[in-house]
């Protein structure tokens, strides 16, 4: 579809790619590939840049990126479709489908609180053995076993692993605890939605196409790099992280959009209900900041800001700070955002979506800066 089609101004539109492009010739990251669409038809698909840049290997509109946080958002979704279906609700205490979990002060974290991240777990992850990183059922038990870092309820403490972990057990043990969690998503949510190239694990089919991580930035982020480093010999075809752990392709994060975009249901397939989809895009944590920014906003001198999370989405809100989505995004636009290079989002106002994958991770303050910035030359295009 031509830009102009979709009410976007082509060469306004066409400075996303300048952008990158300049920013790859630079050298600050390695390459990216993009996907802008509006009222639900593409406008822009393209690669930019390199997928391995120490290889010469291209970037590829087909390249397969590590969706880091983005994950997330799908984790979530195969929890709220167990809400939809009456199997669980939003204020079940954890502990009564995880008994493990009644411990160390957790006995009445909710299902909502692990969901919005008030659930008051450590944003570390406890000791476990690291050749059980990827077995799903043996990280939410060593959750389990964790101390509170705050009050259930009372402040947004982000845990970018763990929470999700648990959630994703959630989800295994109401499905009947025979499939691995992995294939709860491949089987109700991916194949589904034609989310051909998406998976919780490393496919064999994927792995050609994969592009590795690789962190750029001298700059140390939230997660180390050589965490970051590590998910290129951990990750396998049976390696599970619903936290972080996802691959996928822009054009299936596209149809993911879509869906959420939709309502709930995208070609005649409902993955969720609208009003459940609607309450769940919604602000959770009203004007409470995320602490997992903390060190972030000390380091470059900027003021807290709210974190604006829904029940696994991150969202706009209002005011001015840097926020990934741009500033001039309306408040009700949602998404999700990966670890220093990977983020999509949905403004239900102008009916618009972007996609953004990046290939050589930088620092998370600068990753908000980039998003921010391509995020507010999209929304510029838009002409009527």
């Amino acid at each position: 579809m031509k830009a102009g089609e979709a009410g976007l101004d082509a060469s306004r539109l066409q400075r996303v790619s300048q952008i990158i492009a300049g920013d790859v010739g630079a050298r600050r990251y390695d390459g990216a590939v993009v996907l802008v669409a509006r009222h639900g038809r593409v406008a822009l698909h393209e690669a930019i840049g390199f997928a391995e840049r120490d290889s010469g290997r291209e970037a590829a509109t087909d390249d397969v990126f590590h969706l880091f946080s983005v994950t997330k958002t799908m984790t979530a979704t195969a929890v709220l479709r167990c809400v939809d279906r009456g199997e669980l609700q939003l204020t079940t205490p954890v502990a009564e489908i995880i008994p493990e979990f009644a411990a160390n002060g957790k006995q009445r974290v909710t299902v909502a609180q692990l969901l919005c991240h008030r659930a008051g777990l450590p944003m570390d992850l406890p000791y476990i053995d690291p050749t059980q990183l990827g077995n799903t059922e043996a990280v939410a038990l060593a959750v389990a076993g964790q101390a509170i870092y705050a009050k259930p309820g009372t402040i947004v403490s982000y845990s970018p692993i763990g929470a999700f972990a648990v959630l994703a057990e959630i989800a295994r043990r109401i499905d009947g605890g025979s499939r691995p969690f992995r294939q709860i998503l491949d089987e109700d949510i991916f194949a589904p939605l034609g989310m051909k190239s998406t998976s919780l694990t490393l496919r064999p089919d994927l792995a050609a196409r994969r592009v590795p991580v690789v962190v750029r930035d001298p700059n140390p982020g939230i997660i180390p790099p050589a965490a970051l480093n590590a998910i290129n010999v951990l990750q396998t075809d049976t390696f599970e992280m619903p936290g972080g752990g996802g691959l996928g392709t822009a054009h299936d994060l596209f149809r993911w959009s879509e869906m959420l975009r939709r309502g709930g249901e995208l070609d005649g397939v409902r993955i969720l209900s609208q009003s459940l989809l609607k309450f769940a895009l919604s602000n959770h944590t009203g004007d409470e900041i995320n602490h997992i920014f903390d060190g972030m906003c000390e380091a470059r001198g900027w003021e807290p800001f709210p974190a604006y999370l829904g029940l696994g989405f991150f969202r706009r809100g209002e005011g001015i700070f840097q926020m990934p989505f741009g500033l001039t995004a309306s408040s009700g636009t949602y998404g999700g955002l990966g670890a220093g290079s990977t983020m999509f989002w949905v403004d239900p106002e102008r009916d618009l979506a972007f996609i953004c994958l990046t290939s050589g991770v930088i620092e998370d303050s600068r990753n908000f800066e980039r998003m921010a910035r391509l995020s507010d030359l999209v929304i510029g295009a838009v002409v009527d």
